[in-house]
């Protein structure tokens, strides 16, 4: 028996059985990125909402936080501070890769020593320095430049 045209019985009959397979994967996966309701999504929208926000604490240390997870990026890749001290925080949310933090070495207006040297998955770090140069201070994950894990701190003149 042939049925769509040159295309034999058993033939319809796979491409049926496939599309229903993807059909019921979808729906499985439709199902699983849902909202719990418990809460966590929201948490994660407020803590994603102040990175790179620079705050000044009481004592006037400026402080930033910055994430890094598995794609090769600093979320932000840019902020901006005042010439002053600055307590840079870098949260790891990644699940896979070893990133690092450092100033790239010999670039910006002046040098700044104080590096993450290593930071696993799920770990978070702070390192805390004065700048009083202003312009671009670049930094980077040294592990992961050839892939763009770069970015850039800018401190305003006073």
């Amino acid at each position: 028996m042939k049925v769509l045209g040159d295309q034999p019985a058993s033939r319809v009959r796979q491409i049926g059985a496939l599309v229903v397979g993807l059909v019921l994967a979808g729906g499985v996966l439709v199902g699983c990125g849902g909202d719990d309701g418990g809460g966590t999504a929201a948490a994660s929208s407020s803590a994603d909402a102040n990175l790179g926000r620079v705050t000044t604490t009481a004592d006037g240390v400026q402080e930033v936080t910055l994430q890094t997870q598995d794609d090769y990026v600093f979320t932000p890749d840019h902020f901006t501070v005042q010439p002053g001290k600055v307590r840079l925080t870098v949260r790891s949310v990644a699940t896979q890769l070893t990133h690092n933090f450092r100033f790239t070495p010999d670039q910006g207006p002046e040098p700044i020593s104080a590096e993450i040297p290593l930071l696993a998955p799920g770990d978070s770090k702070a390192i805390e320095f004065t700048v009083t140069a202003p312009g671009e201070h670049p930094f980077e994950c040294s592990f992961h430049t050839q892939l763009g894990q770069v970015g850039t701190m800018t401190v305003t003149g006073q």
